[in-house]
């Protein structure tokens, strides 16, 4: 094998391995499934390079193609580069003072077996100090009843932040129908309403580091006019997948017209 059907070989095989165990617990989604058919698009051109190149060298026009791609994907990996740099100022400007704000959201990311997911931890772990120095701002959890579950995402979150850090339950609101970070800020507004703060104020909201970006474009396409953006860290273990697959989410986003 030449050095780059190795590499290729290698990457499309770690891909596929890792889209492969997220489609396994649930999580198909374009964010999954398009690096599952980039990966198995190396790993055929790593264990077939020679054949692939001797069949396009045989048309002109196929050839073209071949090599369009490849150029199409080298754009597309600026594209992710550029992302990644968005991000990461975004995750820094996030680690800024809050400041005082009506309303602290905090959006779900999963749970099992009734606990939150380390991911979900994280964001609630982040969420909590916020909590406690502005006792005013009106708080919600946010997160709807999976497949199989008895208990809303919400009431495990605040459940979470009652049983870790002493705050009472008839303190947090929960929010306990969406499915979609789009849900979870639509769903929120009514909560929000009921209690009389407009979507116009300073209204914290607590995601993960990765998710951002993301989270913000949603928060002020709904009409959310000052959105505070509070960023927990990803674990090691998965962030640079977390930030691959949000990737494809952001772009899913806006091709669904989120923002």
């Amino acid at each position: 094998m030449m050095p780059v059907q190795v590499i290729l070989t290698i990457i499309g095989s770690l891909i596929i391995v890792d889209c492969t165990i997220l489609m396994a617990v649930g999580k198909v989604n374009f964010g999954s499934v398009v690096p599952f058919l980039v990966g198995m698009v190396f790993v055929a051109h790593g264990i077939f390079w020679r054949n692939i190149i001797r069949f396009i060298c045989q048309n002109r026009w196929l050839s073209r193609l071949w090599y369009g791609l490849w150029i199409v994907f080298f754009i597309w990996l600026i594209s992710f580069g550029i992302f990644v740099y968005a991000l990461q100022q975004q995750i820094k400007q996030s680690a800024k003072p809050i400041p005082k704000v009506a309303a602290i959201i905090v959006l779900g990311s999963g749970t099992v077996a009734g606990k939150p997911t380390p991911t979900l931890a994280k964001r609630l772990d982040t969420a909590a100090p916020l909590i406690d120095s502005q006792k005013s701002a009106l708080v919600i959890t946010s997160g709807g009843t999976g497949f199989g579950q008895k208990r809303s995402e919400a009431y495990i979150m605040a459940t979470y932040l009652y049983d870790t850090y002493d705050i009472p339950l008839k303190h947090i609101l929960q929010e306990g129908q969406s499915t979609s970070t789009a849900e979870n800020l639509i769903y929120s507004q009514e909560i929000l309403a009921a209690k009389g703060i407009s979507i116009k104020a300073p209204i914290a909201i607590v995601t993960s580091d990765f998710h951002i970006i993301r989270a913000a474009n949603i928060a002020r396409h709904q009409g959310y006019v000052q959105p505070i953006m509070l960023a927990s860290p990803t674990p090691l273990s998965i962030r640079y997948n977390a930030w691959f697959r949000e990737y494809f989410a952001f772009v899913s986003g806006w091709l669904f017209g989120e923002y």
